[in-house]
């Protein structure tokens, strides 16, 4: 293979021996066109070889990398620095970035105003951040592989692809992993991430105070937490997948005036949190909502977790119905002091534990789905009492509570359970495909 490299005109070994010295600069970065590249219509080619070195574009132009071109940045800085608007980034493999997280050490690093940009069908691997966007504009960055350095603690890796304050981008069929997050968006408003695979992370999608940004058809899978979901205000997250992620399938902190439709969650368990600060609790929680109001939470499946629902901390006025919670080992766990109704226009949720019946044949049953009485409250508090869960004094303190409505604790209540579920067809039609780039 071609080797090309980008050196100062010092000897080989004066230059090794000035670079191991402490305190001496690194070398600069160079532009794009020191490479051998090709020029073709209305694009550069950089031609099959090894590469060394980081590089900076300060032009519009599209680069595109012939299949076997590598560039690697022996460890140093960024790959690539875009600081244009207009450049197009296609097919190259970039390796071996700096791990500089402080410095943003970044694959691709997209500097403010360098909008217009479009980074796709790229390979990029490395320790630091996979590509940083910073306070740009319209940006398609499209079905890129981007694996972080597995190696390292989860803490110290860069996450996969970085928005900071970016707006109107497009995040579409990326295959992420072995990064810190999959995706974090930070203060960027307007985006959309459709369609993206995100596997072996700490967050698969990380939000933090972003606003307006739409979440599609993604799948996170064995992350410790799918969504996180955190200080943001008018989602739409539609049709997304969790697959055995653990602690959280989706994490909903202050999130407000949000929608979360069509989404499947499984096997969510307890798991361990990697020494990470931002996670705790760690119980397996299909959907967790904590301090978020004002949200619509509809035709969604969550199934075979440890906990299906936790609502927790003045989490109110929140629209939840036609959900189906399918064999959980805990249905719902809610810690308020006024009872909630989830039920909109008379239509619940679905229930796999709902002991209730439906004798005119509505699909509806005919008593209330109420998950939280005076004896999960028990449980909760002494969890060995659940050895006694299917015996006759457990039932006789149901009875109780029904028979004396005063002891009842403020709790969840589904005044119109469904007999079976809605998302039937959805979940079938998840099942039967093959979804995800490059699984």
């Amino acid at each position: 293979m071609l080797r090309f490299q980008v050196t100062h005109p010092l000897p080989l070994l004066a230059l090794s021996i000035l670079l191991s010295l402490p305190g001496v600069a690194l070398a600069e970065p160079q532009p794009i066109t020191s490479l051998p590249l090709e020029q073709g219509e209305n694009r550069w080619t950089l031609p099959a070889g090894e590469y060394t070195g980081q590089f900076f574009i300060d032009q519009p132009l599209t680069l595109h990398c012939a299949p076997g071109a590598v560039i690697d940045a022996q460890g140093q800085g960024n790959v690539l620095t875009l600081r244009a608007p207009n450049v197009n980034i296609d097919g190259c493999e970039l390796r071996n970035w700096g791990r500089n997280l402080t410095d943003m050490n970044a694959a691709i690093f997209i500097e403010p105003n360098a909008n217009d940009t479009v980074i796709r069908n790229n390979r990029l691997q490395g320790p630091g951040f996979g590509i940083w966007a910073d306070r740009s504009q319209n940006l398609l960055i499209e079905d890129n592989r981007v694996e972080g350095d597995s190696t390292l603690r989860s803490q110290d890796r860069g996450n996969g692809i970085h928005l900071f304050s970016v707006k109107g981008a497009r995040v579409l069929g990326n295959h992420v992993w072995n990064t810190r997050d999959g995706i974090y968006i930070d203060n960027s408003n307007g985006n959309s991430i459709e369609r993206n695979l995100f596997e072996d992370l700490r967050y698969g999608v990380h939000y933090m105070f972003s606003h307006e940004n739409r979440v599609i058809a993604n799948i996170t899978r064995r992350t410790r937490t799918g969504y996180a979901l955190m200080q943001s205000r008018k989602l739409t997250v539609i049709g997304n997948r969790s697959e055995h992620d653990q602690n959280y399938g989706i994490l909903m902190n202050y999130i407000t005036y949000s929608t979360l439709k069509d989404n499947f969650v499984t096997d969510v368990e307890r798991g361990d949190t990697g020494g990470d600060s931002m996670i705790s609790g760690g119980e397996g929680k299909a959907l967790f909502i904590y301090n978020s109001l004002f949200n619509t939470i509809e035709n969604n499946h969550f199934q075979r977790s440890d906990l299906g629902i936790h609502l927790t901390a003045g989490s109110e006025d929140n629209r939840i119905s036609s959900n189906a919670f399918v064999g959980n080992a805990q249905q719902v766990k809610y810690v308020a002091i006024r009872t909630q109704e989830w039920s909109v226009d008379g239509r619940g949720n679905y229930w796999s534990d709902y002991l209730g019946w439906d004798r005119n044949e509505d699909g509806l049953g005919d008593i209330a789905y109420e998950p939280n009485d005076n004896v999960d409250r028990l449980l909760w508090m002494y969890p060995q009492v659940r050895l006694l869960m299917n015996s006759p004094s457990i039932e006789v303190l149901r009875w109780v509570q029904r028979a004396f409505p005063v002891i009842k604790s403020p709790g969840v209540q589904d005044s119109h359970p469904l007999m079976k579920p809605p998302t039937e067809a959805a979940t079938e039609e998840l099942m039967n495909t093959t979804q995800g780039p490059h699984s």
